[in-house]
């Protein structure tokens, strides 16, 4: 893949293909948008929603799900907000995800049949990392979209003006629907009652 990514990549410069593609740092809708890595994603969602190289800040991660409020995901949207001049949020779930009803179990057993020990799992439990938390999926597509709105609305670094919208997409034909508008939520805002000392960074 090397080989052919970077003999592509040479032409792509050389012919000056990257010109239609210039932009700066700062989105231009002054959104960012946390969705999830799927393949059928990728070129789907920008077109789907009208967005062009420059637009808004994208972050992806699997399930487009929020697993703890000091993570690196977190950290991006609030780095948008604060640094980019992103105004809104927009949390983009899809049907069919891979990370509904995943199974942690299994997927230890999975690391356990690639050659990780039983030992490394051991040391990283009594270290306070727990698999079943740490692996866990969603009943649905709109509850994870839900969990994560609604750990960014209730995170006490993100400001109270700033709106977090939900939407599932369906992978196939890019049709948006949306579950939550934020325009309304800044008056009902409530810190969140999680102990954040005692969440590790990831």
């Amino acid at each position: 893949m090397i080989n052919e990514i970077l003999a592509f990549n040479e032409k792509f410069v050389q012919n000056k293909q990257y010109e239609s593609y210039v932009t700066d740092r700062y989105p231009d809708k002054r959104v960012a948008i946390l969705t999830c890595m799927d393949t059928r994603l990728v070129e789907l969602l920008p077109k789907a929603m009208n967005l062009r190289n420059g637009d808004a800040k994208i972050i992806k991660n699997a399930g487009a799900i929020l697993t703890q409020p000091f993570g690196s995901a977190m950290r991006s949207i609030l780095m948008a907000i604060y640094e980019m001049d992103v105004q809104e949020i927009f949390v983009i779930g899809h049907h069919g995800c891979g990370m509904t009803n995943v199974d942690p179990d299994s997927l230890v057993q999975k690391f356990l049949q690639n050659g990780i020990s039983e030992e490394v799992l051991m040391t990283l439990e009594n270290s306070g990392i727990r698999m079943s938390r740490f692996l866990k999926g969603f009943e649905s597509a709109e509850e994870g979209v839900m969990h994560s709105v609604d750990m960014i609305r209730k995170h006490p670094l993100v400001p109270t003006g700033i709106p977090v919208h939900g939407f599932v997409m369906d992978p196939t034909t890019g049709r948006l629907e949306l579950i939550h508008e934020g325009y309304n939520d800044k008056d009902s805002r409530k810190l969140s009652s999680v102990n954040y000392k005692s969440i590790p960074f990831d």
